[in-house]
């Protein structure tokens, strides 16, 4: 069996825990911060889990991470 080829814009992105639950970071947090309130880039910090329903094509996308 070859070697299977992670998806660049995914290995960026995600990461799992011990679990198997798919880590994420939240958007809107690159720029154009000024008009945003700092209690919305504050909680944007925080990470967040990736919907159940996506968790699959994910892991594929990551089979060595």
């Amino acid at each position: 069996m070859p070697k299977l080829k992670s998806h660049s814009g995914a290995k960026k992105r995600f990461n799992l825990t011990k679990t198997g639950k798919v880590k994420r970071a939240h958007a809107f947090k690159s720029h154009i911060l000024t008009k945003k309130t700092t209690k919305r880039t504050r909680n944007l910090r925080k990470n967040g889990y990736a919907d159940v329903t996506v968790e699959d094509i994910v892991k594929k996308m990551i089979p060595y991470k």
